[in-house]
């Protein structure tokens, strides 16, 4: 499998990483990095303490296949960082760009989701927080991760869906990524 870089920022949800570093590395041998803007220590929503030595900058030289920006409370704020380069040269260059819920801003402000079929917590939500977003006709109201030309959404809610399309972006079989949705998503049908 291929490297997969998680992009972390101060305040990021914990629900949205763990499947992909959690499963991804232990059970599909995916190598997993974890990167943000401002290195040092960060901490998730949920309180969790993370010490992250490694900037962005240090992701175009680890030559992942697939870059994934995970969702947290930075994303709406004025603080948000600004990836536009970063995601843009690594698209540009054949490599899969991701993002979850509030990640979905970044993909949204460096204009990757204006011309691809997307999603994310809501249309009006891109509108609100990603001035200069022009993808509305071709935002897809949907609670899973939606894939097109190499960019991957999802709303918030979608983790395991998410986790899946990065998989199968990374070069896990087409039916081991549904496989790992179906097992995810059994509890669902449970009476």
């Amino acid at each position: 499998m291929e490297k997969v870089a998680l992009i972390l920022t101060q305040g990021f949800a914990d629900w949205e990483y763990g499947l992909i570093a959690g499963t991804g590395g232990p059970f599909y041998g995916l190598d997993t990095g974890f990167f943000t803007p401002n290195t040092g220590e960060i901490r998730s929503m949920g309180g969790l303490k993370a010490f992250i030595p490694d900037g962005v900058e240090a992701i175009r030289d680890w030559s992942p296949k697939v870059i994934v920006v995970i969702g947290g409370t930075i994303w709406e704020t004025d603080d948000a960082p600004v990836l536009d380069d970063l995601l843009l040269a690594h698209h540009s260059r054949g490599g899969v760009v991701a993002g979850i819920c509030g990640g979905t801003l970044a993909l949204a402000r460096a204009g990757l989701l204006d011309d691809v079929r997307h999603t994310s917590n809501d249309a009006d939500y891109l509108h609100r927080h990603a001035p200069g977003y022009a993808g509305s006709e071709l935002f897809v109201p949907v609670p899973e991760a939606v894939v097109d030309n190499r960019v991957i959404t999802a709303p918030g809610t979608a983790p395991a869906a998410f986790a899946a399309a990065v998989f199968e972006s990374a070069g896990l079989d087409h039916d081991a990524a549904l496989a790992f949705r179906k097992m995810l998503g059994a509890e669902h049908g449970a009476e």
